[in-house]
């Protein structure tokens, strides 16, 4: 992407598309239809398995307002109580803290290119699959990366952060 085009997207997606070509990432945000919002909608958009959508999750650590990411792969549920025993106790984040940490709104939190940068878990589970989709700063954005990619582009600790199917 040149710059001519970044100033065609949304904000939040054109920050991710930055720290992707930063990075060197081949892939640049691509914008769908019809909103992603969940994990189950850009699956469907995409034509992949729900399993395949790099959803993100944010907490609030209680001990210092910090914001947690969980990057966790779209067909498993965050086990809080594992998170919570890797980073310290954490609680539900709303809409606006979401917002004012990140920079993005709930259904387009991308992995990276956060306003503040949060405190990050990579759930195991994404390592199932070749390729992956993660959002990438708004509803309709999404990138697509293999999860070493996510591992490299935000430098965060691969754990065990899920509930066993």
């Amino acid at each position: 992407m040149c710059g001519a085009e970044l100033t065609a997207l949304p904000e939040g997606v054109q920050r991710v598309a930055r720290a992707l070509q930063d990075k060197a990432h081949p892939h640049a945000p691509r914008m769908l239809d019809d909103a992603a919002r969940t994990a189950q909608q850009a699956a469907d958009a995409l034509g992949i398995a729900v399993g395949q959508i790099a959803k993100s999750i944010i907490f609030r650590r209680k001990s210092d307002d910090a914001a947690v990411l969980v990057v966790t792969s779209g067909d498993r549920r965050v086990d809080e109580k594992k998170v919570d025993a890797l980073v310290g106790k954490t609680g539900r984040a709303d809409a606006e803290f979401v917002k004012s940490r990140t920079g993005f709104s709930i259904g387009g939190v991308a992995p990276l290119a956060h306003t503040t940068r949060p405190v990050t878990l990579i759930d195991r589970e994404l390592f199932r699959f070749e390729e992956i989709w993660a959002a990438a700063g708004h509803p309709h954005g999404v990138f697509k990366l293999r999860p070493q990619d996510l591992e490299a582009l935000t430098g965060a600790p691969v754990a065990d952060v899920v509930q066993t199917p």
